[in-house]
């Protein structure tokens, strides 16, 4: 089971930045606990647990970074109803590509949250959540037979 992370009980207003910053990676977090479910349609059953335990994880971190907004007085943003993927969705491939890409998504937005942060418990979150979702994204990367393995900068967004 993933632990989620302590985030202080109360603690000051995060900077506008930060803020704006931290709400992405939200989003990015909301976003790939929708696309976890989405590709368990497509999946066949031996997907099961890495399926499961990315899910897990997303939702950990989408509860402590909940946390750690309230903590710091804000409104921690609600999922939208449902995303749209950069492509269709249509069987195993299209569905091992698309969590790729949803982890590649978490990578760049907590790696934003770094390049916005000054604050030790938002970096310390955003260094262990861009740092799970690298290697959860490397794991679907080799199940799905895509290379390379890993982008030379983790979290940089495609150029």
């Amino acid at each position: 089971m993933v632990q989620p992370s302590s985030v202080p009980p109360s603690r000051t207003p995060l900077p506008e930045d930060t803020l704006a910053a931290v709400q992405a990676a939200l989003g990015a977090e909301h976003a790939a606990v929708w696309v976890y479910g989405l590709v368990s349609a497509y999946l066949p059953k031996e997907f099961d647990t890495p399926i499961d335990a990315g899910a897990a994880a997303h939702r950990s971190r989408r509860d402590t970074t909940g946390r750690l907004l309230g903590a710091a007085g804000a409104v921690a943003k609600p999922a939208e109803p449902a995303y749209v993927p950069p492509k269709p969705v249509t069987d195993q491939a299209s569905a091992m590509e698309l969590v790729v890409t949803a982890e590649q998504d978490a990578t760049i937005a907590w790696r934003s949250v770094l390049d916005h942060s000054d604050d030790q418990e938002v970096r310390r979150n955003a260094v262990t959540a861009l740092k799970d979702a690298a290697t959860r994204a490397v794991q679907w990367r080799k199940l799905a037979g895509l290379t390379p393995l890993t982008p030379p900068m983790p979290g940089q967004p495609p150029t």
